[in-house]
């Protein structure tokens, strides 16, 4: 492996501050950051519309059939055969793969960690927060009007992310054990939390 050979994979809590995190560690790491512009790029690449892609995103199979189903009227065994989410997460991660392989970067989410487990220079990071500290940043960000309704929104995100990570990977989305790194970020302010990385990306993968 190269010196700079690396990749940093985020998988977060919703409200944690994932992608404030990621994106310091960019400015910081001067690296490129991906979130949805991944999307985009994937839903370009391969032929599929950026809507539907991007609207994919995260979700278990059945939510893209009933979606385009209810949208187009398109017959299900259609949607099977053409755009199921198995194949939309097939693409896109040939396309996290390609990224990998241009150089260092941070992608948030994605099962990133999962699709690049066989890189030699992957850090996997799992951020997360104490559910009343998420719902306050939630509520500050303008995702939720109050503090009860950004909690039941965080809860229903995260068992989102949770049943699309477990599907794809067979693992279980937040365990310890599966990531090299774990962040509560309502300890450090993000940059902080992203020099907490920095460190533990030099100690570990001789960066």
């Amino acid at each position: 492996m190269k010196q700079n050979d690396y990749v940093i994979s985020i998988g977060r809590s919703f409200g944690a501050g994932g992608r404030a995190i990621g994106r310091e560690l960019c400015s910081k790491l001067d690296i490129p950051f991906y979130d949805n512009e991944l999307l985009m790029e994937a839903a370009q690449e391969f032929g599929f519309s950026p809507q539907i892609f991007a609207r994919a995103d995260e979700r278990k199979p059945s939510f893209l059939r009933r979606l385009v189903t209810q949208s187009y009227g398109v017959q299900e065994n259609y949607i099977t055969a053409t755009i199921s989410t198995e194949s939309l997460y097939q693409a896109q991660s040939q396309v996290i793969r390609a990224i990998a392989s241009r150089g260092p970067c941070v992608i948030i989410g994605r099962t990133a960690d999962y699709v690049l487990r066989d890189h030699p220079g992957l850090l996997k990071v799992f951020v997360h927060a104490p559910l009343a500290f998420r719902a306050r940043k939630i509520v500050e960000r303008g995702d939720a009007p109050s503090e009860v309704e950004a909690i039941e929104l965080a809860r229903q995100k995260d068992r989102r992310r949770q049943e699309y990570y477990n599907y794809f990977t067979g693992r279980e989305w937040g365990t310890a054990a599966n990531y090299d790194l774990t962040l509560d970020s309502s300890m450090l302010p993000s940059d902080e939390s992203a020099e907490v990385i920095i460190f533990y990306l030099k100690k570990i993968l001789k960066i």
